[in-house]
């Protein structure tokens, strides 16, 4: 009975033991299971814009933005760190000496996201179709004197310019026109800047969706030739209101917001100091401007352009609207841009130099008004602003009080960014606001839309004195070979945009970021247009 009893015992001891293994087996089973689901996830952000991003045409401009465009194609040549112009698509080139040919040996192991090779024949069909619309990309200097692309070889390609054009190169690191399309992205008659069939490029990403106005679905492009990004996806909503993305991330619908005039500063500063979330400020990036049109004879006359830009406190409106995170801005370009070397006198804040100029100038005050008039005219202007730009509503309510103590009336006009464009580049405006394009532009693109009609800041411009004397020494800056002669013309012209007044400096723009604690490696890309999502991660 006892041998019976044991045995039933050992029984039940192996019973125990054999359910024990399964149910540990089942339990690495199913943690390996889990392990490799997580493994799998797909790492993906929501983010937002403020406006549709547009056709993603490498060769074409507004509503295409420039971000997406930069996410989808690349250049021969990137900007590094301090200026330095590095191999991308080129692995190296050689420059004659008499600088008007560029020589290019591309790398072998690019391809388009669709497949197909990318080579000498491939820049060539680019650039041709970029010179078929060569006044329309005139605004960057290297339009006007790109002649012909020759294929060498295979992976050899020569570029020939009219004339030597010292900035060929940071010319040829932008975001746009200057990225290459694949062939069955190129409509039937060549002419991309009309439309294209499909943005396939050579980036690290893939336009996988898109619904104008609502979103787009970027996805890693896996047979991207250099380092892949870190996430798999990103979708972008279109969000036209700032108010309204502030809301969205709060509620953790966007996991990042970016980008120049994407948050209200207020906001970006409240949301930095809450505590919950990581926010980044870059250096400073740009100039926030005014540009005042000379073609309207009341601003045709220095002493009123000088009158409007000493009329109005310029550190307390920068301090007060943007909360501290942008800066007083001096002059157009800081000293962070090659060949900035001076610091220009600046024109500060003076209500009692304003009214003395614009008395002299003629516009007297008459009694019981609060405008000044000259002729029967009223001393009354207009002023666009684009109507997504919170920062550019509010800076010209703040201008409207400071002016309208001196006897100036400023009216706004409020448009969309398309039309606010269209009419810059025509001439048709009093006053608009306006930001350089920072590096790698920055200084030879904004001598060069000074010098180039057609793009709003020459056609400003017209009516200053010296104008046919400015065009020829910014003809001469961009050409001359000798590095001490193009410094003095850079001070020399950068010294008659200051005193003009026709570009009056307000701020130092500075590129904003605020996103979940989920994010990692959030870095500002180093050129200013440029997107920032392939360094990316998520942490769950």
């Amino acid at each position: 009975m006892f041998h019976n009893q044991k045995k039933k015992t050992m029984q039940l001891i192996l019973l125990i033991i054999a359910l024990t293994v399964v149910i540990l087996g089942c339990s690495k089973q199913d943690n390996a299971q889990s392990g490799n689901a997580q493994s799998n996830k797909e790492k993906a952000i929501t983010v937002s814009w403020m406006r549709d991003l547009g056709t993603s045409n490498p060769h074409a401009y507004y509503p295409s933005q420039l971000f997406s465009q930069s996410m989808l194609f690349e250049p021969l040549v990137t900007y590094g760190e301090g200026g330095e112009i590095k191999p991308f698509l080129a692995e190296s080139w050689e420059i004659s000496e008499d600088g008007k040919q560029y020589t290019f040996k591309l790398r072998k192991d690019v391809k388009y996201s669709d497949g197909s090779t990318f080579n000498a024949a491939s820049v060539k069909k680019n650039f041709d179709a970029i010179l078929l619309n060569k006044k329309t990309h005139s605004w960057i200097g290297i339009a006007k004197v790109l002649e012909q692309t020759d294929v060498i070889d295979e992976y050899s390609v020569k570029i020939t310019l009219s004339q030597p054009y010292y900035p060929t190169l940071q010319d040829l690191s932008t975001v746009r026109p200057y990225r290459f399309l694949a062939d069955a992205g190129f409509p039937d008659d060549g002419d991309t800047l009309k439309s294209i069939k499909a943005p396939i490029g050579t980036g690290p990403w893939i336009l996988k969706e898109y619904k104008q106005d609502e979103f787009a679905v970027f996805v890693k492009n896996p047979n991207y030739w250099g380092e892949k990004p870190k996430l798999d996806k990103v979708t972008v909503k279109i969000i036209p209101d700032a108010e309204t993305r502030v809301l969205a991330f709060e509620k953790g619908d966007l996991d990042m917001i970016f980008g120049e005039g994407a948050i209200n500063l207020d906001a970006f500063t409240g949301l930095r100091d809450s505590g919950k979330y990581t926010t980044d400020l870059s250096k400073p990036v740009g100039t926030r401007n005014l540009v005042l049109n000379t073609m309207n004879d009341k601003l045709a006359d220095n002493r009123v352009r000088q009158a409007l830009h000493l009329g109005f406190n310029k550190q307390a409106l920068v301090d007060g609207i943007t909360s501290g995170v942008e800066s007083k801005a001096d002059q157009v370009l800081s000293k962070d841009y090659p060949y900035v070397k001076t610091n220009f006198e600046a024109h500060n804040y003076n209500v009692d130099k304003a009214n003395a100029y614009l008395e002299e100038a003629g516009w007297k005050l008459p009694t019981g008004k609060t405008v000044r008039e000259k002729d029967g005219q009223m001393l009354e202007l207009n002023l666009m602003y684009d109507t997504t730009d919170r920062i550019q509503k509010v800076m010209g309510e703040a201008l409207q009080a400071e002016w309208a103590a001196i006897g100036v009336k400023l009216n706004f006009v409020g448009l969309e960014l398309k039309e606010q464009y269209k009419r810059f580049s025509q001439g048709e405006f009093d006053l608009n606001f306006w930001f350089n394009s920072g590096v790698p532009y920055d200084p030879h693109t904004l001598v060069n839309a000074i010098g180039e009609p057609g793009f709003g800041i020459s056609e400003a411009h017209t009516n200053i004195s010296m104008k046919a004397q400015l065009d020829k020494q910014i003809k001469s800056v961009l050409s001359v070979t000798d590095e001490k002669e193009r410094q003095q013309l850079y001070d020399t012209i950068l010294q008659t945009v200051q005193e003009q007044s026709v570009i009056i400096p307000l701020s130092y723009i500075k590129q904003t970021v605020v996103y979940h604690k989920h994010l990692k490696d959030v870095q500002f890309p180093t050129s200013r247009w440029d997107h920032p999502f392939n360094s990316i991660d998520v942490t769950k």
